[in-house]
């Protein structure tokens, strides 16, 4: 419990940061430059840029098996032992998604009696960023 309120605390810390961060963004905005503009920029001063400043944001992550679209009604009839079809065939693999972003297909295995995912394929980051535009 104690490493619990450490942790919170530390996340407490870095959100501050991120938002005094934040504020000084906003000033700096006045003048906002294109993303093709800053990566030329970046890439004139540093061809490897570090990363060190976004490494330690928190993302989600989430498995998605399927999906379907079902109305208000059924929704408020579904109960105990309700089975719902999904636009998923059995065995196709599953998606990973990055804060809703796809990254990845994967399967779900069995490590020491709780579930995970294994990637199967992983989508480029240039394919990531190019889904971003």
């Amino acid at each position: 419990m104690a490493s619990d309120d450490i942790n919170q605390d530390d996340m407490a810390d870095d959100w501050a940061a991120a938002m005094a961060e934040q504020a000084d963004a906003d000033e700096a905005a006045a003048n906002p430059i294109s993303f093709e503009e800053l990566q030329s920029e970046t890439n004139k001063v540093n061809p490897n840029p570090e990363l060190e400043v976004i490494l330690d944001i928190p993302v989600t992550i989430s498995m998605e098996v399927g999906r379907t679209s079902i109305t208000i009604r059924n929704l408020l009839q579904l109960n105990q032992g309700s089975v719902i079809e999904l636009d998923r065939l059995a065995g196709e693999p599953l998606d990973v998604l990055v804060n809703g972003t796809l990254i990845a297909h994967g399967e779900v295995v069995v490590v020491n009696e709780k579930f995970g995912i294994r990637m199967t394929d992983v989508i480029s980051p240039a394919e990531r960023i190019k889904k971003l535009r």
